[in-house]
């Protein structure tokens, strides 16, 4: 396989070999949850449309979510594949990220 400047695999390279192009299909979408503050619901907004849509039969996984505690945000990842978060240390602490290589 080709790999980038990096290391990591050609990212145009696996996408044509894992969604070759066909009218329409292999398309997905991409949806963007904006919110100045913590707290204004985006977490929960993101989880409830992603039990929409694996009740219309769709494959949905969280790549990585901080649920900051809060019970309802907590109850919608019942269900729901969850991929594990990459882990980094910095200056002495652990950060959870979302593991894009891994996704």
């Amino acid at each position: 396989m080709e790999k980038d400047w990096d290391g990591r695999p050609d990212p145009e390279l696996l996408l044509r070999q894992n969604f070759p192009e066909k009218p329409d299909e292999g398309k997905g979408k991409l949806k963007i949850f904006f919110g100045y503050a913590a707290g204004v619901g985006k977490t929960y907004a993101m989880l409830d449309a992603a039990h929409q849509e694996m009740a219309g039969g769709r494959d949905v996984a969280a790549g990585y979510i901080e649920p900051h505690d809060r019970p309802d945000t907590l109850a919608l990842l019942d269900g729901m594949e969850l991929l594990t978060p990459k882990c980094i240390e910095y200056k002495g602490i652990t950060l959870r990220e979302f593991d894009l290589d891994a996704a």
